[in-house]
C-alpha cells in the first residue's frame, strides 16, 4: 500500500458567502472526518466541520470567499491509508477490497474487485471476470455477508453457490 489515500468525502458545492462547502460524506459520519484536521496531504486546513441532515459543512483555512469554495467542487477530500483507524474483526475499508484478487471456494479464477457499492440493505461487491478472446470480462455483483465471501485480505474468497 505505498502512497495510497482514501477518499472520506466530496465538496458537493458552496455553502453562504464566506467560503464554507457542502460535503457528500463518504466515511460513516461527520465523526469521522473531525479526526483530521488536513486533507489532500495539507491542501486544505480544517477550521470547522458540522452534520447537515444529508453531510457536512466545512470550512477550510485556506478557502475564503464563495468563489474560491465553489472551484472546490467535485474536490474529493483524501487521507493517507496508514492514517484510518484500525479496524476490528469483520470490518473493512472499501478501498482495501478494490482491487484484489477474487477466487471461488471451488478454486476458479473469478477475477478482481472493482467496486463495492451499497444500496440499502448491505455493501455489494462488483467483481470483473477475467477478458477472454480479447473481449473484456462480464461484471457480476455478490453480496459483502459472512454465506457469500466468507473471507478476505491478500485475496477475495467467494461461495461458489453466488457465482453466476
Amino acid at each position: 500500500m505505498v502512497d495510497k489515500t482514501v477518499t472520506l468525502a466530496a465538496v458537493s458545492g458552496a455553502h453562504g458567502v464566506t467560503g464554507e462547502v457542502r460535503l457528500k460524506l463518504f466515511a460513516e459520519n461527520v465523526d469521522s472526518l473531525k479526526r483530521y484536521k488536513s486533507f489532500n496531504d495539507g491542501a486544505l486546513t480544517v477550521k470547522s466541520l458540522r452534520p447537515t441532515k444529508d453531510g457536512a459543512i466545512a470550512r477550510f483555512a485556506e478557502i475564503n470567499d464563495r468563489n474560491a469554495a465553489e472551484k472546490l467542487r467535485s474536490t474529493l477530500l483524501t487521507v493517507p491509508r496508514e492514517a484510518l483507524p484500525e479496524l476490528g474483526e469483520g470490518e473493512y475499508y472499501y478501498s482495501d477490497l478494490l482491487g484484489l484478487p477474487c477466487v471461488s471456494t471451488d478454486g476458479s479464477d473469478l477475477g478482481i474487485c472493482v467496486a463495492v457499492e451499497n444500496f440499502g440493505a448491505s455493501d455489494v461487491l462488483e467483481i470483473q471476470m477475467p477478458s477472454v478472446d480479447g473481449k473484456t470480462g462480464k461484471k457480476f455483483m455478490v453480496p459483502m455477508t459472512v454465506d457469500a465471501v466468507p473471507q478476505w485480505g491478500e485475496r477475495i474468497l467467494i461461495d461458489a453457490a453466488f457465482v453466476i
